[in-house]
């Protein structure tokens, strides 16, 4: 089994590939402050609950945006897992797979990996001009040519972040949940305006962004693909005409690939 990891500033996700098939996939809060050990018991008792063993894991590749969880991670798996590991942990940065993408940013080593991972997921599978939101604590729009070149793409606030700046910068507006629609884009009461602004005007900001990449990305009409993933995707995706496809698991899947490509 394929044990992969990508830590996110918010959220930990993680998957177990028995070969080609995602067989189990967990999402925790990413803790800064989580240990090695922290880490191992937390795995150790949800493997469990599902009946696996770690010594059936023989791979484990990791993306991480988040440092110390990063150094807490590799070093949870050289403790716990390393005797049973048919290759080294793969550790994805820039450098580790400069085969796989070419990163034409300016400043490679700053690309986050799961950036990287999810470009390269998502042009194995259409091999095209490709746009990719992720929408995490930061939306970032990934941007990749035809020619599987990495040309970087906007950051911009997560919708959480939005919420809790609202909240707690204005005295009258409650923290809100915007998993259930407003009833019209003209809201009536302050719950529903809050809703309004905040799935309406990301669905129209999306929108407008992907129009002004499409005319630097596509300059002569070529073709353009436009996939959403992350935790909030299935909240903004029904406000924007722009988005083709939501992959909860691209990530995942691009970290499968890389390992299989690798070894």
């Amino acid at each position: 089994m394929l044990f992969t990891i990508d830590v996110g500033n918010s959220h930990t996700v993680t998957g177990l590939f028995e070969g080609e098939k995602l067989i189990g996939q967990w999402r925790l809060k990413s803790d800064r402050e989580r240990t090695d050990d922290e880490l191992a018991i937390r795995y150790h008792a949800l493997f469990s609950m599902v009946g696996i063993d770690k010594e059936q894991i023989h791979g484990i590749i990791l993306a991480s945006v988040v440092p110390s969880l990063e150094a807490a991670w590799i070093s949870c798996c050289e403790k716990y897992f390393s005797n049973h590991l048919e290759n080294p942990l793969f550790v994805v940065s820039a450098d580790t797979i400069s085969d796989a993408i070419t990163i034409s940013t300016d400043y490679p080593e700053e690309v986050g990996a799961d950036r990287l991972v999810n470009g390269i997921a998502a042009w194995e599978r259409f091999k095209q001009n490709l746009i990719i939101i992720d929408f995490g604590t930061a939306i970032t729009f990934d941007c990749v040519s035809a020619k599987c070149e990495y040309l970087g793409g906007p950051i911009l606030p997560g919708i959480a972040i939005s919420l809790d700046a609202l909240s707690n910068r204005a005295a009258k507006l409650p923290r809100i949940d915007v998993s259930t629609p407003p009833k019209r884009v003209i809201g009536r009461n302050t719950i529903d305006a809050m809703k309004s602004g905040v799935l309406y005007g990301y669905g129209a900001l999306v929108d407008g962004l992907i129009e002004q990449i499409r005319k630097e990305l596509c300059p002569q009409g070529e073709p353009l693909k436009v996939l959403a993933t992350g935790g909030m995707a299935h909240l903004i995706a029904p406000y924007s005409k722009a988005i083709e496809e939501i992959d909860p698991t691209l990530t995942l899947s691009g970290l499968h690939l890389l390992y299989q490509r690798t070894y």
